[in-house]
C-alpha cells in the first residue's frame, strides 16, 4: 500500500487489530453509550454527487473534548459505469478495513452499531480533522476498487442531524435485509465467506448462506456474490458447499475445509445451525449473542445496545468476551439479528423452543419471525431479571424448555431421609455445558448411574 504523504499519520494493513482502551482514546463515535450511530453507503448516478467532496455536519474533530463519546454517522457515496445498489452493503463493510489501516484509529461493528475511537497519540500527531479520514477513505477506496469513479463523503456529528439519518438509514438496511429472505440454503451450491474480521480474531470466518446472515449482519448470500465478483481477491469469498454431511445440523465438507485452511487448522468442523457441539465461530463484531442458561436448560439472547445485565446477571460485554475471538464456545454463539430470521436459526438446539430470554426491544423487531405459540412464553428483562424471576416465568406460560426439566425438588417432612435404591439409569445427555469457577465441564453422550439416592428437606426462605 502506498504511502500518504499528505497526512499526518501512518496508514497501512499494519494498524489492522490495533485495540484503543479507554485510557488512552482522545473520544469515541458511537458505541455502547450512545444511541444513534449508523454509517451508509449510497449508490448514486454520475452526475448526482461531487468527485472528492467531503463535508462535515456538525463539529469537527478539534471542535471534540477530550474523553467524551458522540453520536456519530458517516455516510459515502460512490457512483461509476459498474456500481449497482446491490454492491452498497458490500462497499458499507469495507470502512471496517479502510479506517482500521490508519495509525490511532479504531473501528468496530457496522451498520447500527459501530464504534470509532482516535487515540490521543494521533490526535497530538495532526489527526484532528474528519477531513483527512476523508481524503484516507477516498483514496483507499479508488485504489482498492477501481469500480469506484466518483466518491464524496459526509461526517455527520449533530446530534440531531445524526438522529434523523439514524431512523433513515435503518429503513434502508430492513429493505436490503428484506431482498435476502426468500432464497434457501438448498437452492444454491454456493456459499460465501468473510475474513475481514480476522485482524481481531485470527481464526474466524464467518460463512454466509441465504439463511444464515454474517454475524455482523451486514452481509447477506446476495451482498457476498457480489462482492466476490468484483474484488475476486477480496476478505468475501466463494465456498463451494461441498458435500452434504448432515443438512440439519448444517455441515458441509467444502465449509469444512475452508475453515480449516483459513483458520490455519484451528477450525476442522462447523455446524451452521448450532450453538453447541461445534458452532460457527464468532469474531467481535456479532449484533447478538446467544448465551446457555444451563438452570432452565435454555437459551437467552442479549444484544449489543442493550444496556442493563441480561437475566444471567451479566452484561453484553462480559459475554462478549466469552464469545469473541474466533473460537468454537459451546453455548455462548455470536449471532446476527437477522439470522433470528431464519427458518434455519438454531434448529439442532430446538430454534425458539429453546428461547426463554430475551430484551423486549430486539424482541419487538423480530416478533413476526417467531412462532406464535411461543412468542408469549420468552421472557424479557420487563418479567425476569434474574434466573428465579425466569423460573417462574417459564413455569406459568408452560414454556416448551419445561418439558426438559425432571423433578428438581422433592419435599419431605420434616428429617432428612437417606435410603439405598436400586442402581438407576439417568437420561443419556448428549450435551450439557456447565461453567463455574474458571472452568467448563462438557459432558458428550454420558450416562449417569446413581447407587444412592438422598432426599433432603428444603428449607424455604421468609
Amino acid at each position: 500500500m502506498s504511502t500518504f504523504k499528505d497526512v499526518p499519520v501512518d496508514v497501512g494493513i499494519v494498524y489492522e487489530g490495533e485495540r484503543i482502551r479507554a485510557n488512552d482514546m482522545y473520544f469515541e463515535l458511537g458505541g455502547l453509550k450512545v444511541d444513534h450511530k449508523f454509517e451508509l453507503v449510497k449508490a448514486r448516478e454520475m452526475g448526482e454527487i461531487e468527485d472528492g467532496k467531503i463535508d462535515i455536519i456538525g463539529p469537527d474533530i478539534k471542535e471534540m473534548e477530550e474523553g467524551g463519546r458522540y453520536p456519530f454517522g458517516l455516510l459515502v457515496e460512490v457512483a461509476g459505469k459498474q456500481i449497482e445498489e446491490d454492491l452498497a452493503g458490500v462497499l458499507e463493510r469495507r470502512i471496517h478495513d479502510f479506517t482500521n489501516y490508519i495509525e490511532g484509529f479504531m473501528h468496530l461493528n457496522q451498520r447500527y452499531d459501530v464504534q470509532m475511537r482516535l487515540s490521543k497519540k494521533s490526535f497530538q500527531k495532526g489527526l484532528n480533522s474528519f477531513k483527512i479520514i476523508g481524503k484516507i477513505l477516498e483514496k483507499l477506496y479508488k485504489n482498492e476498487l477501481p469500480i469506484i469513479e466518483k466518491i464524496q463523503i459526509i461526517f455527520i456529528t449533530d446530534p440531531k442531524e445524526v438522529k434523523k439519518r439514524y431512523d433513515e438509514a435503518l429503513k434502508i438496511y430492513e429493505t436490503r435485509d428484506a431482498k435476502a429472505r426468500g432464497l434457501k440454503d438448498e437452492d444454491v451450491s454456493v456459499f460465501y465467506g468473510c475474513s475481514l474480521c480476522q485482524s481481531f480474531a485470527p481464526t474466524h470466518c464467518c460463512f454466509i448462506t441465504p439463511q444464515r446472515y454474517s454475524n455482523c449482519g451486514a452481509i447477506s448470500w446476495f451482498d457476498g456474490r457480489a462482492a466476490s465478483r468484483v474484488d475476486p481477491k477480496g476478505p468475501i469469498f466463494a465456498v463451494k458447499k461441498g458435500d452434504m454431511i448432515d443438512a440439519f445440523k448444517g455441515e458441509y465438507t467444502g465449509v469444512n475445509a475452508s475453515a480449516k485452511e483459513r483458520s490455519l487448522g484451528e477450525v476442522t468442523k462447523v455446524w451452521l445451525y448450532s450453538a453447541f457441539g461445534y458452532p460457527h465461530t464468532s469474531c467481535g463484531c456479532f449484533e447478538a449473542v446467544a448465551f446457555y442458561i444451563p438452570e432452565v436448560d435454555g437459551l437467552g439472547i442479549i444484544h449489543r445496545d442493550f444496556k442493563g445485565k441480561a437475566v444471567n446477571g451479566l452484561p453484553f460485554s462480559t459475554m462478549a468476551d466469552s464469545t469473541a475471538g474466533g473460537r468454537q464456545v459451546d453455548g455462548f454463539h455470536g449471532i446476527s439479528i437477522e439470522y433470528m430470521r431464519s427458518p434455519k436459526f438454531l434448529q439442532v438446539d430446538d430454534g425458539w423452543n429453546r428461547i426463554v430470554w430475551m430484551p423486549a426491544r430486539v424482541k419487538e423487531r423480530v416478533q413476526e419471525f417467531i412462532p406464535k405459540e411461543v412468542v408469549d412464553k420468552i421472557a424479557t428483562e420487563e418479567e425476569a431479571e434474574d434466573i428465579e424471576a425466569l423460573k417462574r416465568f417459564l413455569g406459568e406460560k408452560k414454556h416448551p424448555v419445561t418439558e426438559r426439566w425432571g423433578k428438581v425438588e422433592v419435599e419431605v417432612s420434616p428429617e432428612e431421609v437417606e435410603e439405598e435404591v436400586a442402581p438407576v439409569q439417568m437420561a443419556q445427555i448428549t450435551t450439557a455445558p456447565v461453567s463455574g469457577g474458571g472452568f467448563k465441564i462438557i459432558l458428550k453422550d454420558a450416562k449417569i448411574k446413581a447407587k444412592k439416592l438422598i432426599i433432603k428437606p428444603i428449607k424455604r426462605k421468609k
